[in-house]
This record gives structure tokens, C-alpha cells and sequence, in this order.
């Protein structure tokens, strides 16, 4: 039974709901991929020491802004959730984090290195309207000097966060454009103006700024051995569920 407000829910309803919802697939296979994680992590020997897992859930604490004991308190209870059952998450989360690395830390490198286009970065400007004529006449006010690729995303850019930083798109690595957009942007010259390519919601001019090189960062560390890991959790859930 778990309490909301002053209501209490039972488990049966818990569970009708989610079947009612299609939700039971998804949570099953989350269960399993836990339970798949736990017997690989006692098997590979990997414990948790009491500062470890202090100090992954006053990682999660900050950055969920819950910056003391009464705030977090109070988020649990919001969450109906108990301390205890949030220190079972965080020993999960970073059992998992513990075993990813002891499993594929080694083959990073080699992965980054076999793809390392795909984590080349540009430094994007773009901006979008509504009609293919309106972009089509920016294109040639742009290419013609007669405004700057700057100016024109701060007075029409459909998009009002980015029209008001002129149109300024952020730092993207290659794997995260379409592979066809990502020819073409990867292709261009600093300073080209690309476009207009045609979108769901409308017409967008582009321009790069800078091409910076690949990097084996921290961060792209963390996603390559992510992605390794999800795949090879993704293999045991299927050897599972299709054995004899």
C-alpha cells in the first residue's frame, strides 16, 4: 500500500492502472534489467562502500537542488517515497555506474577511436520561419550583404530563446544531426550559409560558426560507456527472454 495525501493506494490498483496505461512491458523489463545488473555486479565481485554511496546521493541531492536535510525531506514525502527506499535507489544507481565501468571502461578508447567523427562538434547559428519564400529572400539578404545572418535570426527566428541570442544554436556533436543534415553542415565553410532546408514546422537558414575537433572529454567518456553498457544490458534481456 502506498500513502498519497490522506488517500492509500493499494498494490492491485497500482497494477491495473499500469496495464491500463500499456506501462507493464516497460516496468517488467526494468525490473529484470535491475536483477540483471545486481547478479553481474556480485558476480564481478563489486561492493559498495558507505562513502561511495554518501557520496552519489549528495551528487543526486545537488543536483536536484535539495541542498538540506528538510528539503529533502520534504521531496521524498512529495514523492512518496521513504529514505530508505531512496537509498535503494541511489545503491542501484551507482551499483550500476560501478559495474559499466569495471566492464567496458577499458573500451573507450577503442570505440572513440573507431568513431570519432560522430563526436566532431560545431558551433551552430541557426534560426527557422514559417514560409519558404521569406527564407528563400533571407538567404539572398544574407549571401548579399545586405544584413547579417545574426541580424536576421534576432528580428524572425521562430524560436523565441534562440531568436533572442541571435540565433545562437549551441555546441553540436555530429551523432546528434541527421546524418544527411550532418553531411551538409560538416561539409560547409565557417561563416557558409547553408539552407533553406526544409522542416516539420518550417525553413531554417544555418551558419557555422566553428568546427572544433574531437575530444575524448569526460563527458563523452560517460555516454560512449553508456551506450556500450545499454547494449550489452539490452543483449542479456533478450538472451533471457528467449531461453529454452
Amino acid at each position: 500500500m502506498i500513502s498519497f495525501g490522506n488517500l492509500n493506494l493499494e498494490s492491485d490498483q497500482l497494477i491495473s492502472f499500469l496495464k491500463q496505461e500499456l506501462r507493464v512491458k516497460d516496468l517488467c523489463r526494468q525490473i529484470i534489467c535491475r536483477q540483471i545488473v545486481n547478479a553481474a555486479a556480485e558476480d564481478k565481485g563489486i561492493i559498495l562502500s558507505e562513502d561511495d554511496v554518501q557520496e552519489k546521493a549528495d551528487q543526486m541531492r545537488h543536483q536536484m537542488k535539495l541542498e538540506s536535510a528538510k528539503d529533502t525531506l520534504q521531496w521524498l514525502e512529495d514523492q512518496c517515497i521513504t529514505p530508505e527506499d531512496w537509498e535503494t535507489g541511489v545503491r542501484e544507481r551507482l551499483l550500476q555506474e560501478k559495474l559499466a565501468e569495471h566492464l567496458f571502461k577499458q573500451e573507450v578508447p577503442a570505440y572513440f577511436t573507431q568513431n570519432k567523427l560522430n563526436y566532431e562538434k560545431v558551433v551552430l547559428y541557426r534560426f527557422m520561419v514559417p514560409e519558404e519564400p521569406l527564407a528563400q529572400e533571407l538567404f539572398y539578404q544574407i549571401t548579399e550583404a545586405e544584413t547579417s545572418f545574426y541580424q536576421a535570426a534576432h528580428q524572425y527566428d521562430m524560436n523565441e530563446p534562440r531568436r533572442l541570442c541571435c540565433g545562437y544554436g549551441g555546441t553540436v556533436f555530429r551523432w546528434a544531426l541527421i546524418p544527411d543534415l550532418a553531411a551538409q553542415i560538416f561539409g560547409s565553410q565557417p561563416q557558409e550559409v547553408l539552407g533553406p532546408i526544409q522542416f516539420e514546422e518550417g525553413y531554417e537558414l544555418m551558419m557555422v560558426e566553428d568546427f572544433l575537433a574531437a575530444e575524448l572529454t569526460d563527458d563523452v567518456h560517460k555516454r560512449i560507456l553508456n551506450q556500450l553498457f545499454q547494449e550489452w544490458l539490452d543483449r542479456e534481456l533478450t538472451y533471457l527472454m528467449h531461453k529454452d
